[in-house]
């Protein structure tokens, strides 16, 4: 028997036998498994010894084949072996929802096995193993090569990616901050969905602020502007506070004053789209907002607002845990490992919809919105600020990469934490190690984010399904603690 990382093939036999003149089908597949012999994940070892146990003492318990759910399953696992071609960290949507599909299908190859003991054999040590494979790919990311760009979210998102990269390998003299820079500049400049740059996510008083981070893994400086006025390019801003000042984060007015020291232009955030949807929260008073415990009653006025008197600590705490995730934001927030591995990540968005003004979000709180460390790796957030930042998601990720976590159980650990608390939140991180693997976790919503790399031809979208979901497909599966 094989010790566990030098897994390099799989042997699946499946025997089946019906009633009458029984014909005996055996199935042999060996794909060479090289993210287990030169990139074992953290998350190989522990699970290894768990199959190589399971080998010594195969479950041959007899399982009725009368069914047709019986051959699907036969013929499902057939179908996982012809996909063990596929690289990890390059799937695509067909694949994941086969992946899911294979995962529901075992799970009740499973409880067959439990129940009926009739005619026929499964390996179920293999069918584990098979699993492991399959969870592994999906999971964690292999790197595509320096330079890596990684950031939140497909669609519209992936023309940030796309600029990062080809400016990284286009010039060797553009720097990871310079890319970090150039790909949230093209959110701003591009409007990503309308949650980047201006014209997007008017506040109470319809006007469009901006927030932003940029930092070098290296020295760990960081640069930040929060509520910024009345200037577009908040990236660029946050970088020259990081580049001509011994501080880190600046706001408001004076963060626009700076910004014009600095040679960038003043312009009107808002545009007529920004304000028609300003406009249209008003004529639907003001649903939904972020006003708590005031008076009049937020959920029908539009006030102007006062606090509810006579109201204790307990209600205020009760009232903050119903309401948070209610209303969700989109950011992009980027990882840059350089063609040196030089590391470094950024943030930049117009923050939440119809928020109180003078709000700050997580987007611009280094740790937050963004972090990196280029000894070990760095992490990108969106989601429901206002909580994330409570925790700090993206430093809790990369302390997790620095205890030896892989990048999916680090961006795991880290939504697991927020929702331990806030169960209903949103958000979604991307977490890659100074290896370029990467890996990302979300709640909430199905989260995705976008990667190139290497020689990569075109940026990939990968798909995340909300954590509490896929913790649970896992403990069915794994007979997992309850516990997170």
């Amino acid at each position: 028997m094989q010790d566990d990382n030098s897994l390099s093939t799989v042997n699946l036999n499946i025997a089946y036998i019906h009633e009458s003149e029984p014909p005996t089908v055996d199935l042999n597949f060996h794909r060479n498994l090289e993210m287990f012999t030169n990139n074992p994940s953290e998350k190989s070892q522990p699970l290894a010894y768990h199959v190589q146990g399971a080998i010594a003492e195969p479950f041959n318990e007899q399982v009725n084949r009368k069914t047709a759910k019986m051959d699907s399953i036969a013929n499902k696992l057939v179908l996982i072996a012809d996909m063990m071609s596929f690289q990890p960290g390059q799937h695509t949507d067909a694949w994941n929802e086969t992946m899911v599909e294979f995962l529901r299908e075992t799970e009740g190859c499973m409880a067959l096995v439990k129940d009926h003991k009739e005619q026929a054999h499964i390996n179920m040590a293999v069918a584990l193993m098979v699993m492991f494979l399959l969870i592994g790919g999906y999971v964690f990311g292999r790197s595509p090569g320096f330079p890596v760009v990684i950031n939140t979210w497909g669609g519209a998102f992936t023309a940030a990616t796309d600029a990062a990269y080809l400016a990284l390998i286009a010039d060797r003299n553009t720097s990871a901050l310079d890319a970090v820079e150039i790909g949230c500049a093209t959110c701003e400049k591009n409007q990503c969905d309308t949650t980047v740059g201006y014209g997007g996510s008017p506040d109470e008083s319809c006007e469009t602020t901006l927030d932003a981070m940029i930092m070098d893994g290296t020295s760990m400086k960081t640069g930040a502007v929060a509520g910024l006025r009345r200037i577009k390019e908040a990236i660029g801003v946050a970088r020259a506070v990081l580049e001509y000042t011994r501080h880190s984060l600046l706001v408001g007015d004076l963060a626009t004053q700076f910004a014009v020291e600095n040679g960038f232009k003043e312009q009107d955030l808002t545009t007529e789209a920004s304000k028609e949807k300003c406009e249209a929260w008003k004529r639907a008073n003001c649903q939904s907002n972020y006003r708590l415990n005031v008076v009049p009653d937020p959920s029908t006025s539009c006030g102007p607002y006062m606090p509810l008197p006579g109201i204790d600590q307990q209600t205020l705490l009760r009232s903050a845990m119903e309401d948070a995730g209610a209303v969700s934001h989109d950011t992009i927030s980027m990882v840059i490992i350089h063609e040196s591995g030089v590391m470094a990540a950024g943030t930049s968005t117009n923050g939440a919809s119809h928020k109180v003004p003078g709000r700050v979000g997580d987007g611009p709180i280094v740790g937050s919105g963004s972090y990196v460390d280029g000894d070990v790796g760095g992490c990108g957030a969106t989601g429901d600020g206002d909580v994330m930042m409570r925790f700090l998601p993206c430093y809790q990720a990369v302390e997790n990469l620095r205890q030896g976590m892989g990048p999916q159980d680090a961006a795991e650990d880290a939504v697991a934490r927020m929702l331990h608390k806030y169960p209903n939140m949103s958000s979604g991180i991307v977490v890659a190690n100074n290896k370029g693997e990467h890996g990302g976790a979300g709640s909430g919503w199905t989260f995705t984010y976008s990667f190139r790399g290497g020689d990569m031809e075109a940026t990939e979208v990968v798909s995340v399904p909300p954590l509490p979901r896929r913790l649970e497909e896992r403990r069915n599966t794994y007979d997992m603690p309850e516990e997170i």
